[in-house]
Order: structure tokens, then sequence, then C-alpha cells
């Protein structure tokens, strides 16, 4: 059974939106969940997420897995790529990033359950990888590994 969504209040979806400054510039935007009351899972993964060291203005890498469990409400996909783009020229720690992005999201949908994983590229030679969830997942709900192999090196 297909549930039409209604996408009348989305100001970016099928309009031609520019690369914003910070990311406290775009506005993310939502759209009504077409099965409330069933827990499944939506992944987004930003492989190539860039954002800038604040000391030394030099880019930082990460490969970002964000999952959550929607209640009312899911991320309209192409403003949550201009949110996560917004950061190629900001300068924020790794950790002000990643939690950035998990707060920012969770207070747009309220979600069920929402996790995210942020493995960072070493830059001088230690990776910094943050991980936050919102707290247990509904019992019963698959949620599969995320699949990024802790970072060896050379080794």
């Amino acid at each position: 059974m297909s549930t039409p969504t209604d996408t009348s209040g989305l100001t970016q979806l099928g309009h031609l939106s520019g690369l914003p400054a910070n990311p406290d510039v775009p506005v993310l935007e939502r759209v009504p969940n077409p099965h409330p009351g069933l827990n499944y899972v939506v992944r987004f993964v930003a492989p190539e997420f860039t954002s800038l060291c604040p000391l030394t203005g030099q880019p930082d890498f990460a490969h970002i897995v964000l999952d959550y469990i929607p209640a009312d409400w899911l991320v309209e996909s192409k403003s949550l790529k201009l949110h996560l783009s917004s950061f190629r020229n900001h300068g924020s720690f790794h950790e002000a990033c990643t939690l950035d992005i998990a707060r920012r999201v969770g207070a747009l949908l309220t979600p069920v359950w929402l996790r995210i994983g942020a493995y960072w590229y070493p830059r001088g030679g230690m990776p910094i990888d943050v991980f936050w969830q919102s707290g247990t997942p509904p019992e019963g709900t698959w949620i599969p590994d995320q699949g990024v192999p802790p970072y060896r090196g050379r080794g």
C-alpha cells in the first residue's frame, strides 16, 4: 500500500539551492512519515563529509552514518545533504560537527531513536571517531551494524 507524501511545504526540493555558508544557515526540512507507529530504520551515509580544523584551517574528512527510527517525520534528503555540505568551509572540531548534526536532526524529527557514527580520517596520525545515540532502540527493531571497520593504517 502506497501513502502519498505531502511535499507542499518544502522549499528546496525541486528548486535550485545554493551551498549554505555555514551550518547555521541551511533549513532542514521534513515530510510526514508514511508509516507512523512502525519501527523501521532510516540510514543516511555521507562517505565524503568535510569540515575545517578550527585551529589550522586544514580540511578534515569523515565517513558519517546517521541512523534513526522515525516517529511522525522523515528528514527530507536534499535539505540534509545541504546541511552536511555547509560544514565544508566551517571550522569546528570533530566532536562538535558530529553532535551538532545529531542534535539538529533530532530536534527537527523527534525520532523514536537516533544514532550517529562519525568515522574521521586521521590527520596527524590518529583518527578521532565520534559516536552518539539518543537511547535504547525499541526491542525487536533490526538495526544493522554501521559496517565501517576501525582505522588500521598500514598495519
